[in-house]
């Protein structure tokens, strides 16, 4: 170990997993990495989302540049409606932010490696990812632990989505109710989709039956 160099296995990096989903290698966090994105997911078992389906322009994203390395295993990617098999060794490199792309997990302990920087600019950390520093604390639930953490990110990023969501499930779940439903209207005024997440979202149950939670989005023909 040195001050200019560090060595570590991946196994040995900091991880958070909800149940039933993919372990995230917090690569970039670990290490400290000032100049590019880089994290790996790892699956517990056959069919989890490695990658969730995303594109770099929406809420959460920094439109990156972002290339994806099947480090082990075998992953199913979707790339702008696209779907192909990726089994080890496959190097996936989207260039367009605008381009929808995600990976679901073939077998257990597949793990994909993502690294990702906008062409052009310093490299600045992902709303999302500063967003999930928070997410350790739901395994534990250290509710009031999380609220710190996102209410934090969330006086940086006024504007990020994917922050005031994850603040309003925090509270939610912590019993600040008034807050978690004005926390979830402005995330959802930021980004509309919300809406539909938070129906089905178990984080938001307390809340759910509120006057004031928003409404599922109207069904279009």
């Amino acid at each position: 170990m040195s001050e200019r160099y560090t060595v570590v296995a991946l196994a040995d990096v900091a991880t958070f997993g909800a149940p039933g989903q993919a372990s995230w290698h917090m690569i970039r966090r670990a290490l400290d990495v000032q100049a590019f994105g880089i994290n790996a997911w790892r699956s517990t078992e056959p069919g989890q989302w490695l990658i969730a389906a995303h594109d770099e322009l929406g809420g959460g994203a920094a439109q990156h540049e972002e290339l994806y390395l099947v480090l082990a295993g075998r992953a199913r990617f979707t790339v702008d409606d696209e779907t192909f098999d990726a089994p080890t060794g496959t190097i996936v490199f989207v260039r367009d932010p605008a381009v929808k792309r995600g990976a679901v997990a073939e077998e257990a302990d597949t793990v994909v490696l993502a690294v990702g920087a906008k062409p052009g600019e310093a490299f600045s950390v992902s709303p999302w990812e500063a967003a999930g520093d928070a997410l350790r604390f739901w395994e534990t639930e250290e509710w009031d632990r999380a609220i710190e953490v996102l209410s934090e990110r969330h006086a940086e990023l006024p504007d990020q989505a994917s922050v005031v969501y994850n603040l309003a499930c925090a509270e939610s779940r912590a019993g600040r109710l008034d807050d978690a439903l004005a926390h979830l209207a402005d995330a959802v005024a930021l980004q509309p989709s919300f809406a539909t997440t938070a129906q089905d979202d178990p984080d938001l149950e307390p809340i759910r039956s509120n006057p004031a939670f928003p409404p599922a989005p109207a069904a279009t023909d």
